[in-house]
Protein backbone atom coordinates (compact mmCIF):
# COMPACT_ATOMS: atom_id res chain seq x y z
CA UNK A 1 0.00 0.00 0.00
CA UNK A 2 1.31 3.18 -0.79
CA UNK A 3 2.07 6.27 1.82
CA UNK A 4 -0.66 8.05 0.02
CA UNK A 5 -3.43 5.59 0.25
CA UNK A 6 -2.21 4.94 4.02
CA UNK A 7 -2.69 8.41 4.96
CA UNK A 8 -6.26 8.56 3.07
CA UNK A 9 -7.53 5.85 5.25
CA UNK A 10 -6.28 6.87 8.74
CA UNK A 11 -7.88 10.12 7.91
CA UNK A 12 -10.85 8.35 7.49
CA UNK A 13 -10.80 6.59 10.84
CA UNK A 14 -10.74 3.09 9.15
CA UNK A 15 -8.03 0.76 7.45
CA UNK A 16 -9.68 -1.04 4.71
CA UNK A 17 -6.81 -3.84 4.02
CA UNK A 18 -4.99 -3.80 0.56
CA UNK A 19 -5.21 -7.29 -0.73
CA UNK A 20 -6.78 -9.19 -3.56
CA UNK A 21 -9.71 -11.25 -1.70
CA UNK A 22 -12.73 -12.02 -3.08
CA UNK A 23 -15.12 -9.50 -3.55
CA UNK A 24 -18.02 -11.26 -1.09
CA UNK A 25 -15.12 -10.92 1.82
CA UNK A 26 -15.31 -7.62 3.65
CA UNK A 27 -12.30 -6.54 6.63
CA UNK A 28 -11.56 -3.42 7.94
CA UNK A 29 -8.96 -2.60 10.90
CA UNK A 30 -9.94 0.57 13.27
CA UNK A 31 -7.67 3.17 14.48
CA UNK A 32 -8.02 5.43 17.70
CA UNK A 33 -9.72 8.00 15.63
CA UNK A 34 -13.68 8.48 15.34
CA UNK A 35 -15.33 7.68 18.81
CA UNK A 36 -16.44 8.82 21.99
CA UNK A 37 -14.03 7.89 25.09
CA UNK A 38 -11.87 10.16 26.82
CA UNK A 39 -8.53 10.33 28.68
CA UNK A 40 -6.05 7.21 27.83
CA UNK A 41 -8.88 5.95 25.61
CA UNK A 42 -9.26 8.72 23.21
CA UNK A 43 -11.33 8.15 21.32
CA UNK A 44 -12.26 5.09 19.17
CA UNK A 45 -11.61 2.17 22.26
CA UNK A 46 -13.37 -0.59 21.13
CA UNK A 47 -12.24 -2.50 24.41
CA UNK A 48 -14.95 -3.28 27.57
CA UNK A 49 -12.40 -4.63 30.11
CA UNK A 50 -9.79 -2.05 30.14
CA UNK A 51 -11.41 0.23 32.66
CA UNK A 52 -12.95 2.74 30.12
CA UNK A 53 -16.46 4.02 30.54
CA UNK A 54 -18.85 1.55 29.31
CA UNK A 55 -21.50 3.67 27.65
CA UNK A 56 -18.31 5.34 26.20
CA UNK A 57 -17.82 1.46 24.71
CA UNK A 58 -21.50 0.71 23.65
CA UNK A 59 -21.24 4.14 21.66
CA UNK A 60 -17.84 3.54 19.81
CA UNK A 61 -18.93 -0.32 19.26
CA UNK A 62 -22.02 1.26 17.82
CA UNK A 63 -19.96 3.53 15.42
CA UNK A 64 -17.38 1.52 13.91
CA UNK A 65 -20.13 -0.91 13.39
CA UNK A 66 -21.65 1.63 11.41
CA UNK A 67 -18.53 3.04 9.45
CA UNK A 68 -17.64 -0.57 8.52
CA UNK A 69 -21.16 -1.14 6.95
CA UNK A 70 -21.34 -4.15 8.82
CA UNK A 71 -24.52 -6.47 8.25
CA UNK A 72 -24.29 -7.14 12.50
CA UNK A 73 -22.59 -6.78 15.03
CA UNK A 74 -19.07 -8.00 15.65
CA UNK A 75 -18.88 -11.21 17.33
CA UNK A 76 -16.49 -10.40 20.35
CA UNK A 77 -14.36 -12.81 22.03
CA UNK A 78 -13.09 -13.01 25.43
CA UNK A 79 -8.68 -12.87 24.54
CA UNK A 80 -6.06 -14.79 26.75
CA UNK A 81 -3.47 -15.09 24.60
CA UNK A 82 -4.44 -19.10 23.84
CA UNK A 83 -4.54 -20.96 20.59
CA UNK A 84 -8.11 -21.31 20.68
CA UNK A 85 -10.31 -20.85 17.68
CA UNK A 86 -13.94 -21.22 17.38
CA UNK A 87 -16.20 -21.54 14.49
CA UNK A 88 -19.03 -19.35 14.72
CA UNK A 89 -22.44 -20.28 13.87
CA UNK A 90 -24.26 -17.65 16.06
CA UNK A 91 -23.28 -13.83 17.11
CA UNK A 92 -24.72 -14.81 20.48
CA UNK A 93 -21.28 -16.88 21.00
CA UNK A 94 -19.84 -13.00 22.02
CA UNK A 95 -17.66 -12.79 24.91
CA UNK A 96 -16.34 -16.90 24.25
CA UNK A 97 -12.76 -17.44 25.49
CA UNK A 98 -10.83 -17.27 22.26
CA UNK A 99 -8.31 -16.11 20.37
CA UNK A 100 -9.72 -16.75 16.97
CA UNK A 101 -12.67 -16.94 15.01
CA UNK A 102 -13.57 -18.80 11.92
CA UNK A 103 -16.89 -18.56 9.67
CA UNK A 104 -18.40 -19.84 6.25
CA UNK A 105 -21.40 -18.37 7.21
CA UNK A 106 -22.30 -14.65 5.91
CA UNK A 107 -23.02 -12.13 8.12
CA UNK A 108 -21.21 -13.27 11.47
CA UNK A 109 -18.60 -10.99 12.05
CA UNK A 110 -15.29 -12.83 13.04
CA UNK A 111 -13.50 -9.83 15.43
CA UNK A 112 -10.52 -9.46 17.45
CA UNK A 113 -9.19 -6.57 19.49
CA UNK A 114 -5.59 -5.79 19.82
CA UNK A 115 -3.14 -2.87 21.24
CA UNK A 116 0.12 -4.30 20.09
CA UNK A 117 -0.66 -7.80 19.53
CA UNK A 118 -0.90 -8.99 16.15
CA UNK A 119 -4.28 -8.94 14.39
CA UNK A 120 -4.11 -11.60 10.71
CA UNK A 121 -6.93 -11.65 8.79
CA UNK A 122 -7.27 -15.16 6.29
CA UNK A 123 -9.49 -15.81 3.50
CA UNK A 124 -10.15 -18.57 0.65
CA UNK A 125 -9.76 -17.85 -2.90
CA UNK A 126 -13.45 -18.82 -2.99
CA UNK A 127 -14.80 -16.27 -1.26
CA UNK A 128 -16.37 -19.06 1.53
CA UNK A 129 -13.85 -19.15 4.06
CA UNK A 130 -12.86 -16.30 6.80
CA UNK A 131 -11.20 -16.37 9.96
CA UNK A 132 -9.71 -13.42 12.27
CA UNK A 133 -6.68 -13.81 14.50
CA UNK A 134 -5.62 -11.98 17.92
CA UNK A 135 -1.50 -13.38 17.77
CA UNK A 136 0.49 -12.12 20.68
CA UNK A 137 3.89 -13.68 20.87
CA UNK A 138 2.36 -16.48 23.04
CA UNK A 139 -0.74 -17.59 20.67
CA UNK A 140 1.74 -17.27 18.05
CA UNK A 141 4.85 -19.50 19.30
CA UNK A 142 2.02 -21.88 20.23
CA UNK A 143 0.22 -22.21 17.51
CA UNK A 144 -2.66 -20.23 17.09
CA UNK A 145 -2.06 -19.39 13.41
CA UNK A 146 -1.77 -23.71 12.50
CA UNK A 147 -4.88 -24.01 15.03
CA UNK A 148 -7.39 -21.65 12.79
CA UNK A 149 -5.68 -22.71 9.60
CA UNK A 150 -7.22 -26.35 10.13
CA UNK A 151 -10.52 -25.21 9.91
CA UNK A 152 -9.89 -23.97 6.53
CA UNK A 153 -10.61 -26.86 3.62
CA UNK A 154 -7.77 -25.95 1.92
CA UNK A 155 -4.94 -23.77 3.98
CA UNK A 156 -2.74 -23.25 1.19
CA UNK A 157 -5.34 -21.68 -1.05
CA UNK A 158 -5.94 -19.11 1.52
CA UNK A 159 -4.22 -15.02 2.05
CA UNK A 160 -3.36 -13.43 4.55
CA UNK A 161 -3.61 -9.94 6.03
CA UNK A 162 -1.17 -8.93 9.20
CA UNK A 163 -3.07 -5.50 10.41
CA UNK A 164 -1.38 -3.02 12.80
CA UNK A 165 1.14 -4.19 15.46
CA UNK A 166 4.02 -3.26 17.26
CA UNK A 167 7.28 -3.45 15.07
CA UNK A 168 10.62 -5.20 15.70
CA UNK A 169 12.11 -1.66 16.59
CA UNK A 170 9.90 -1.27 19.74
CA UNK A 171 9.00 -4.42 20.69
CA UNK A 172 12.05 -5.84 22.94
CA UNK A 173 11.59 -9.35 24.37
CA UNK A 174 13.28 -11.61 27.06
CA UNK A 175 15.86 -14.69 25.56
CA UNK A 176 13.14 -16.97 26.97
CA UNK A 177 10.58 -15.57 24.12
CA UNK A 178 13.48 -15.97 21.65
CA UNK A 179 14.62 -20.08 22.77
CA UNK A 180 10.84 -20.38 22.80
CA UNK A 181 10.46 -20.00 18.91
CA UNK A 182 13.93 -21.07 18.45
CA UNK A 183 12.79 -24.42 19.93
CA UNK A 184 10.07 -24.81 17.65
CA UNK A 185 11.49 -23.50 14.51
CA UNK A 186 15.73 -22.33 14.53
CA UNK A 187 14.77 -20.66 11.78
CA UNK A 188 12.56 -17.88 13.86
CA UNK A 189 16.19 -16.76 15.09
CA UNK A 190 15.80 -14.80 11.63
CA UNK A 191 12.91 -12.07 13.87
CA UNK A 192 15.33 -11.47 16.29
CA UNK A 193 17.96 -8.75 16.77
CA UNK A 194 19.89 -8.22 19.81
CA UNK A 195 18.87 -5.49 22.13
CA UNK A 196 20.92 -4.93 25.64
CA UNK A 197 21.84 -6.52 28.51
CA UNK A 198 20.39 -10.15 27.26
CA UNK A 199 17.11 -8.77 25.52
CA UNK A 200 16.35 -8.98 21.99
CA UNK A 201 14.12 -7.47 19.59
CA UNK A 202 11.28 -9.56 18.36
CA UNK A 203 9.67 -8.81 14.57
CA UNK A 204 5.99 -10.05 15.25
CA UNK A 205 5.13 -9.27 11.17
CA UNK A 206 8.28 -11.82 10.04
CA UNK A 207 7.36 -14.90 13.15
CA UNK A 208 3.66 -14.70 11.21
CA UNK A 209 5.19 -14.61 8.00
CA UNK A 210 7.67 -17.94 9.09
CA UNK A 211 4.24 -19.66 10.56
CA UNK A 212 1.76 -18.76 7.74
CA UNK A 213 4.51 -20.13 4.85
CA UNK A 214 5.13 -22.95 6.50
CA UNK A 215 1.27 -23.92 6.73
CA UNK A 216 1.37 -22.93 2.96
CA UNK A 217 0.44 -19.46 2.81
CA UNK A 218 2.35 -17.20 0.32
CA UNK A 219 0.34 -14.57 -0.78
CA UNK A 220 0.52 -12.61 2.50
CA UNK A 221 -0.03 -8.39 2.54
CA UNK A 222 0.18 -5.74 5.20
CA UNK A 223 2.46 -5.33 7.65
CA UNK A 224 2.79 -1.50 7.13
CA UNK A 225 2.36 -0.49 10.59
CA UNK A 226 3.89 0.02 14.04
CA UNK A 227 1.21 0.74 16.72
CA UNK A 228 4.06 2.32 19.49
CA UNK A 229 5.67 4.57 17.50
CA UNK A 230 2.11 5.63 15.49
CA UNK A 231 1.49 7.27 18.77
CA UNK A 232 -1.76 9.70 16.98
CA UNK A 233 -3.10 7.12 15.42
CA UNK A 234 -3.03 3.33 17.24
CA UNK A 235 -3.72 2.14 20.86
CA UNK A 236 -0.20 0.67 22.28
CA UNK A 237 -0.42 -0.85 25.52
CA UNK A 238 3.19 -1.18 25.98
CA UNK A 239 3.49 2.37 25.39
CA UNK A 240 0.93 3.28 27.49
CA UNK A 241 -0.29 1.01 29.90
CA UNK A 242 -3.59 1.88 30.62
CA UNK A 243 -5.17 2.62 26.57
CA UNK A 244 -7.48 1.32 24.62
CA UNK A 245 -8.01 -1.35 21.96
CA UNK A 246 -8.61 -1.45 18.08
CA UNK A 247 -10.66 -4.13 16.47
CA UNK A 248 -9.72 -5.87 13.11
CA UNK A 249 -12.88 -7.97 11.34
CA UNK A 250 -13.46 -9.63 8.86
CA UNK A 251 -16.84 -11.39 7.05
CA UNK A 252 -18.33 -12.59 4.51
CA UNK A 253 -21.11 -10.76 2.73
Amino acid sequence: MSESIRSELIKSELIKPAWPAPANVKAISSTRHGGYSAGPFHSLNLGNHVGDSADAVRRNRQQFQTNAAMPGQPVWLNQTHSTHCISLSSVAITNCDADASFSVQPGLICTVMTADCLPVLICNRQGTEVAAIHAGWRGLCNGIIENTLQLFSRPDDCMAWLGPAISQQAFEVGADVRAAFMQQDPGAGAAFVPGVSGKWFADLYLLARQRLTASGIHAIYGAEYCTYQQTADFFSYRRDGQTGRMATAIWLD
